[in-house]
């Protein structure tokens, strides 16, 4: 772990710590940024598998932030 200073929305802060049940800004933080990594690996590998010829197509669905 290393520490950072960030300046951060609180609001979507908040919102991120309720949603993902994180007891502490840091937990929320880290649990999102799981996701999003979690998220990044499941379109790679979809990629790989449409391109394998494992799905008629894949659309990209990814949102910026």
């Amino acid at each position: 772990m290393k520490r950072k200073n960030m300046l951060m929305d609180q609001r979507k802060l908040n919102a991120a710590k309720a949603a993902l049940g994180a007891e502490t800004e840091t937990a929320a933080v880290d649990a999102a940024l799981d996701l999003v990594v979690f998220r990044t690996e499941v379109f790679r590998g979809l990629e790989q598998l449409a391109a394998a010829g494992g799905l008629a197509s894949v659309e990209p669905i990814r949102r910026a932030g």
